[in-house]
């Protein structure tokens, strides 16, 4: 599926120019991705990014939420469903996007792999609210259509993305995983998220695409493993020792070739202080727990992607651009 330590990057970038953005993901990383510029827009960060489209949004100043619509803009959503288009993202949204996809056609290149990005089905529906401040996702419709619109945007990217690369991965940026079984959620039921994260891993497949899942915090693991993922994104650098915790269904995954993104290099103020032999140390370290566990090691190291830990987008430029050399000088300690 992938060359084994192969990079990539999960989404945000500090900058506010998408062109300077574009370059630096095109020189530092294997398998490219669209950069998310939330300095640049409001409108760019990961919930109003992918809710264009959703008849019940409201967006004024820097805040968004949702009420009831018009019964017209019902129809026409649905419409759009059955239509089997898809749901764009305009460059208003994402202009890194638009830029991305100009910079691939004066390159002329098919690439092995390309990589997109949503918001995960449950952060989506669990950040939006209606103006009480309640999620949506207690709303049963809305939940599902919550679901329905990130579909439509899955479907969309990956038409917009398949004519340059062999392959198009997606990640589904799912960081509430971390939280799930929380006072903050304790209506969300375990079944519930394995039911959407299942929902939206198959249709990622249907469109033709290969399924990531991306979560930078510390979670139940086994609800992303058993969802379907052909890839498995978490922060290595402050859990590289999570993994071996759930020793049959990691056996499991990698026994059907599920490949573990190591998100090793990190996006926090840490980044000014590790080094590159830090940063291998704990990925090594992560390797070996998993053939402590009975996972044959040669096994494990072919099925392995680096990534930073999260989104560089939280840093200055200075800081993303260590992210990213760091990625590339670890990766070329390998192949």
């Amino acid at each position: 599926m992938f060359q084994s330590f192969n990079t990539t990057g999960i989404g945000s970038l500090p900058h506010t120019d998408p062109i300077e953005a574009c370059e630096v993901i095109l020189d530092a990383v294997d398998i490219p991705f669209w950069p998310q510029l939330p300095h640049r827009s409001f409108l760019e960060l990961m919930v109003p990014q992918y809710s264009e489209g959703f008849p019940f949004m409201r967006i004024e100043k820097d805040s968004f939420y949702v009420e009831a619509a018009e019964d017209s803009a019902l129809s026409d959503f649905y419409e759009a469903i059955a239509g089997n288009k898809g749901f764009p993202i305009s460059s208003e949204y994402a202009a890194g996007f638009y830029t991305f996809i100009e910079l691939l056609k004066k390159k002329n290149k098919q690439f092995t792999a390309i990589k997109g990005h949503i918001t995960g089905p449950l952060t989506f529906a669990l950040s939006l609210t209606d103006k009480q401040k309640r999620p949506i996702f207690f709303d049963d419709e809305m939940r599902d259509l919550s679901l329905e619109l990130l579909k439509g945007k899955v479907r969309w990217q990956i038409n917009m993305l398949k004519p340059f690369a062999d392959r198009v991965l997606i990640f589904i940026d799912e960081p509430i995983l971390t939280a799930l079984g929380t006072s903050a959620y304790i209506g969300v039921s375990n079944e519930e998220a394995s039911r959407m994260l299942k929902e939206i891993v198959d249709f990622v497949k249907e469109c033709g695409g290969i399924a990531g899942i991306h979560c930078c915090g510390r979670s139940d693991w086994p609800i992303a493993l058993s969802s379907g993922i052909d890839v498995f994104n978490f922060d290595a650098y402050d859990f590289w020792d999570t993994l071996s915790i759930y020793p049959e269904d990691m056996k499991s995954y990698i026994e059907r070739g599920g490949f573990i993104a190591w998100g090793v290099v990190p996006t926090t103020e840490e980044i000014h202080q590790t080094s590159l032999p830090l940063i291998r140390e704990k990925l090594e370290n992560g390797l070996t727990s998993l053939e402590k566990i009975g996972i044959p090691g040669d096994r494990l190291r072919q099925q392995v992607l680096i990534t930073p830990s999260c989104g560089t987008g939280s840093l200055n430029i200075e800081g993303a651009l260590k992210a990213f050399s760091l990625l590339k000088d670890l990766r070329n300690t390998y192949v």
